[in-house]
């Protein structure tokens, strides 16, 4: 039973520090059934989390089947300052209300994923409201500015003269404190994360704490585009709480290569069941898209439910395969005439009225089935069914 529960952690990770820890621990709690704390941090910048995040959230459920008691940290203090990890220039601040607002948002999602009776949920302003001014000086003598600025990041816009902010360098610290406060075992972050995971390490050393708490960082799942790392600025992300029937359809759009990092990262089958699987589609046994919709499913379901994971693939195929329309199209109503650009505003399929234009020109839209090429198009009254990639519907009257 250990040699599967290591085996079951190690996949899938993209680095470990101090794996010898992490099997020590698990050992111990098969041995006398002592759990052992897991951390990681989530600032809550966005209201909803997405498949990206949940490659993290399924290796601590992983951790919490073998003794993991997991301490989701919800940065609500941190998120106010901003991380600057891959940034070329300072972040803006949220305020404290925005990121309430999204921390409430993040506690009912991350229980589609974690066990709550092994989860405990805690703001880091608990501890980092109280560190006070003599805390912070002492927490900045720690560490100094040439070590911050090696740093991939902040040596970039060093270089380039871009403004760095002290409250960026501080940062790393707060984060790095987390662990201090919470006395972590293993903390786990993406690979991105690597400077303030190895923070949290060090300042548990500083502060004597007698141990230095292991670390696992977990690749970066590439959104559907299949180039950049999933997230909601860049829309190329599945989310946590989209509907079935777009999560679905999300999935089915990645590329049959990227299908297989998915596979490895998100699904539940056996690396066994994922070889078996990719023999078969490599020697024509089982076609890509069957692989494919396999996936979609056992995502959806994971996320809603088997029922709604089966509606949601009937659904794709009327729409796709024999052109009908989806069947909870939603509908709006404008009186008088509109412009076309501005009609997808209104009927939310399109942030805005260049992005609207953009999709026209790229031949994304269509009306009533026919592709739109005029973008000055002027809608008269009637009826009209809008589709903006192959996802998007929406029936329109206008008045």
């Amino acid at each position: 039973m250990i040699t599967k529960a290591i085996k079951d952690i190690k996949r899938g990770i993209a680095e470990a520090i101090d794996m010898e820890r992490i099997e020590v621990l698990v050992k111990e709690y098969f041995k006398n059934g002592k759990h052992y704390y897991v951390k990681a941090g989530f600032d809550p910048t966005s209201p909803d989390l997405h498949l990206g995040h949940t490659v993290l959230l399924q290796k601590m459920a992983v951790l919490q089947k073998y003794g993991a008691i997991v301490q989701f940290i919800i940065g609500d203090f941190t998120g106010m300052v901003g991380d600057p990890t891959g940034k070329n220039e300072t972040r803006k601040k949220l305020s404290r209300e925005m990121v309430l607002k999204n921390a409430q948002s993040y506690k009912e999602q991350v229980f589609k994923v974690l066990d709550s009776k092994k989860t405990e949920v805690v703001f880091n302003s608990t501890w980092l409201n109280k560190l006070g001014a003599n805390g912070l000086i002492e927490l900045t003598e720690t560490f100094n500015v040439a070590r911050m600025l090696e740093r991939e990041d902040f040596a970039k816009r060093f270089k380039s003269q871009t403004s760095i902010s002290i409250s960026e360098f501080i940062y790393p610290l707060l984060q790095g404190y987390d662990s201090v406060a919470m006395k972590s075992d293993i903390e786990m972050g993406g690979t991105d994360q690597k400077f303030n995971l190895l923070m949290g390490r060090q300042l548990q050393r500083t502060y004597n704490l007698g141990k230095e708490q292991a670390i696992i960082m977990m690749p970066l799942l590439e959104g559907i585009d299949g180039v950049n790392k999933m997230s909601k600025s860049l829309n190329n992300y599945i989310g946590v709480t989209d509907k079935a029937s777009d999560m679905f359809g999300k999935v089915l759009s990645i590329n049959d290569d990227l299908m297989w990092r998915y596979y490895e990262l998100l699904s539940s089958l056996s690396m066994n069941d994922i070889t078996t699987c990719k023999e078969n589609v490599a020697n024509g046994k089982l076609h890509p898209k069957v692989a494919k919709e396999n996936l979609a499913i056992e995502l959806v379901a994971r996320y809603h439910n088997e029922k709604e994971a089966n509606k949601a693939k009937d659904e794709f195929n009327n729409v796709h395969k024999k052109n009908e329309l989806p069947s909870n199209i939603e509908e709006f109503s404008i009186v008088g005439s509109i412009w076309i650009a501005k009609a997808m505003v209104e009927c939310k399929m399109s942030p805005s009225t260049s992005q609207s234009r953009r999709d026209i020109k790229q031949g994304g839209v269509k009306i009533n089935k026919e592709k739109v090429s005029d973008e000055q198009l002027q809608l008269q009254i009637g009826e009209y069914i809008l589709q903006v990639g192959k996802r998007k519907f929406t029936k329109l009257r206008v008045t």
